[in-house]
């Protein structure tokens, strides 16, 4: 049974995967949840990613955590036995006013969170990212500021440097060979579900999982959906007598 490393998104920690890791734990699992400390390069953060994981692991990455695994997939794809790739992109930062626009965005949550608080400007960053209904889940809320606070300014513009600078991963996917599961929250506004069947088209082996009525935070909004798709995949793809059934297709 191979190690689970898990890779949080922007701003995020152990507790964005918080309760797939208690739940896969108690299934017997071993469990890892990175860190990137500093690094403010997505190549940096899969190098950290390496020295900390076991020769052999099935990656999961969620948001910017998918575009990290991606980098460990590009340095060192024989270390990965499966690939989770959840709410994410692939693609570099567009050359044209949607990437100007979204630049300035990311530049003025720096801002605020220099001037406000890394809670404040969570606040407003949050408000896009879960469902309007869940805003009103006062614990999953406080849960996803108190995570977002535990990081400094300085991290927040080390990782928002990360993406602005992040490298296109098509040719990454094309290559990859091990099993590779999609996994989108279905209201996902920054990583829709299209964009999550345009990256499996481009893997064999792969497969979509919707995640009904979430945002973007899904591991958080939906955890019991997201444990189940993860571990129904497990199974299918390590059972001896399966080859992958039902792969290249999207499942709601």
């Amino acid at each position: 049974m191979s190690a689970l490393v898990f890779l949080p998104g922007l701003i995020c920690d152990h507790a964005v995967w918080q309760s797939q890791v208690d739940d896969l734990i108690q299934q017997g699992y071993e469990c890892q949840v990175i860190d990137y400390g500093n690094a403010d390069s997505l190549a940096e953060m899969a190098r950290i990613t390496l020295d900390l994981a076991p020769e052999s692991c099935v990656l999961a990455g969620h948001s910017m955590g998918g575009r990290v695994a991606l980098e460990v997939a590009r340095q060192a794809p024989q270390r990965l036995s499966h690939l989770l790739l959840m709410d994410t992109g692939y693609l570099p930062l567009a050359p044209s006013a949607a990437g100007e626009k979204e630049r300035a965005g990311r530049m003025a949550l720096i801002e605020k969170a220099r001037h406000h608080g890394m809670r404040t400007m969570g606040q407003e960053w949050m408000q896009g990212m879960v469902l309007p209904q869940h805003l009103k889940d006062t614990k999953l809320c406080n849960t996803i500021l108190d995570m977002i606070e535990r990081k400094t300014v300085a991290q927040f513009e080390a990782q928002q440097t990360a993406l602005l600078n992040r490298p296109d991963a098509t040719e990454v996917l094309r290559s990859l060979s091990c099993p590779t599961l999609f996994i989108c929250g279905s209201d996902d506004l920054w990583s829709p579900v299209s964009q999550h069947e345009a990256m499996a088209e481009l893997v064999v082996h792969s497969r979509v999982q919707v995640i009904a009525q979430s945002g973007h935070m899904s591991t958080m909004e939906q955890p019991e959906a997201v444990t189940q798709a993860l571990t129904e995949w497990l199974e299918i793809t390590n059972a001896p007598t399966e080859r992958y059934p039902g792969f290249n297709q999207t499942e709601g």
